[in-house]
């Protein structure tokens, strides 16, 4: 596992094990955002496991899988509905980068492009071909 800090309140990851779970509540996660479809992963990792890994541990959990390329705006608005759930986040998918996106997505508006995209790229994700719709959401919310 590999944590990666976008904000105070908000880490990304790459594939969490249900065994890791149980640490990362010990170390104050309070929400768990899984954004890896069961497709891509085997029954031991599916939506239904890292459920219960996350209510066995006393976390709050969001299952909102992100196919690549696939980026609709119930996606982002749930992964925002999922951010507003109080108490520091974690955010999974393969690598970390689709959690990042979604991030980025529900940042537009609210902070500056380049500023999304330098914290994304500080924490090891480059957002450029993201940009574009970034950009489109946040002139959408002015």
């Amino acid at each position: 596992m590999d944590l990666r800090q976008l904000s105070p309140d908000l880490a990304v990851s790459d594939q969490i094990q249900p065994e890791e779970v149980s640490a990362l509540a010990a170390a104050g996660f309070k929400v768990l955002i899984n954004n890896r479809p069961d497709p891509e992963v085997g029954p031991d990792m599916d939506h239904e496991t890292m459920a219960k890994a996350a209510a066995d541990a006393g976390m709050r959990y969001h299952y909102l899988p992100f196919t690549p390329g696939e980026i609709t705006p119930q996606l982002i608005s749930g992964f925002g509905a999922a951010l507003a759930d109080p108490g520091p986040t974690i955010a999974y998918c393969r690598t970390g980068n689709r959690s990042t996106v979604l991030w980025a997505l529900n940042q537009a508006g609210k902070r500056p492009v380049g500023e999304i995209l330098k914290t994304a790229a500080d924490a090891g994700y480059d957002l450029t071909g993201v940009r574009p719709l970034i950009e489109s959401l946040a002139s959408r919310k002015v």
